[in-house]
């Protein structure tokens, strides 16, 4: 049975040194799977703004003023 490999969210691009661009690019574009291209098409929910907001409100307090140079 073969072992599972932990899924890695940026593989290795093996590229050699007289690679042309057209080459590594090519590359690239068949590492890209259809998993990788789902992660970028679902709805992310992210945080509702009024929580930023308070966030940056309550930081805005507590945050001490500069000194100046004499």
């Amino acid at each position: 049975m073969a072992k599972e490999r932990p899924y890695r969210a940026i593989r290795p691009l093996r590229i050699k040194k007289g690679d042309y661009l057209k080459t590594i690019y090519a590359k690239a574009r068949r590492t890209f799977t259809a998993a990788d291209l789902q992660q970028y098409t679902e709805p992310d929910d992210g945080i509702p703004a009024d929580e930023v907001a308070a966030e940056l409100v309550k930081l805005a307090r507590n945050s001490k003023p500069k000194r100046g140079k004499k």
